[in-house]
């Protein structure tokens, strides 16, 4: 990285990925130390702080304010695991003071919310990058490679099939599957992370024909349920499943059909099928969290995309999923909702 100091980090928000985060930077000790935690909730800070001790072998603090953090200039990035809907004023002071941030999805509860972030950050010469852990998988930069190299051939066809499976215990927790804390229920929350692996790989969505809905499985405000069909930009055509009413739920996965082969990505693991009959795999097979437990996932594509986060800041390069890069998932999610609202294809 070009420096033997790690960067200080805090941690903001200590919802459930808090842990994930906390055994990722643990794991990360060379680059990353975690100086601090918040949460409006200061016994539950001063609590956690028992925790990151435990996991990390070393005390931090716990700042009394998001002002008490902005101000702290010992501080390199910032990662920021609040619900969506509590991001603005933390972005507003952030951007004043300079502190990069790593972000949990999605930005903002809507596109157009979701891009003033963006354009502060920008406006501001604030990094600002968001967890897309799926693209942290060796088998997506592999596969990705390969794309770009050429080596597969043109794009014809896209296959996205997500059947998750959340409880209803999940929803009722307070803001679950609603639109005024989460923007959205299975595309924002779930969907989000294979769909943004999705336009990592193929590129930009150009037309979508969607139906959302929620299912007998649910009581919740959002959707659990969506089929759609999807238009490329360099052409070809797509259909996307998602869904977290699939019980016990399985895997999530993306199927690219390719003139010279096949690529079919599953929990992290890719299959290569070749026209002329070789066959190749790589990656690893990991959980990501399909079934009832939402966390049944470990943290190595977190620490991945903290690890690139740090060095992006010291390289003064782009980060993985930037900002601007994570905008393009925001607009594919709102086009799907505003077809299937239209009852009519939209275009993204």
């Amino acid at each position: 990285m070009g420096t033997t100091k790690p960067l200080n980090t805090v941690l903001i928000g200590l919802g459930m990925v808090a842990d994930t985060h906390l055994q990722a930077i643990a794991n990360l000790q060379d680059i990353v130390h975690l100086k601090g935690v918040y949460t409006r909730n200061q016994d539950a800070a001063q609590a956690y702080t028992h925790k990151v001790e435990e996991t990390c072998g070393y005390g931090c603090e716990v700042y009394p304010s998001i002002e008490a953090i902005a101000a702290d200039t010992d501080l390199d990035f910032a990662i920021i695991l609040t619900p969506p809907n509590a991001r603005l004023a933390i972005v507003e002071a952030f951007t004043e003071a300079g502190l990069p941030m790593l972000m949990e999805k999605p930005i903002e509860r809507s596109y157009a919310a979701a891009e003033v972030i963006v354009s502060m950050c920008e406006a501001r010469d604030t990094p600002l990058g968001i967890v897309f852990q799926h693209r942290a998988g060796g088998s997506s930069s592999t596969l990705r490679q390969k794309i770009q190299a050429g080596e597969l051939g043109k794009l014809g066809m896209v296959n996205v099939y997500i059947p998750w499976w959340r409880d209803q215990a999940y929803y009722d927790e307070p803001g679950r599957g609603t639109y005024a804390r989460d923007g959205g229920g299975v595309l924002m929350t779930q969907a989000i992370h294979v769909l943004d692996l999705m336009i990592s790989l193929t590129g930009e969505v150009s037309e979508v024909q969607a139906m959302c809905r929620t299912s007998a499985f649910h009581e919740m405000e959002a959707e659990d349920f969506v089929s759609a069909g999807l238009t490329f930009k360099n052409g070809a055509i797509g259909s996307l499943m998602a869904t977290t009413a699939s019980f016990l739920g399985s895997s999530e996965s993306i199927t690219l059909h390719f003139d010279h082969a096949v690529a079919e990505i599953t929990r992290g693991l890719c299959k290569l099928n070749w026209r002329d009959g070789r066959s190749e795999e790589f990656g690893e097979d990991t959980a990501t969290g399909s079934g009832a437990n939402p966390m049944a996932f470990g943290s190595s594509w977190h620490g991945t995309m903290i690890k690139d986060f740090a060095e992006s800041l010291i390289e003064k390069r782009e980060p993985l999923a930037s900002g601007r890069e994570s905008l393009k998932v925001h607009q594919l999610i709102e086009a799907l909702v505003a077809s299937s609202n239209a009852k009519a294809a939209v275009e993204v």
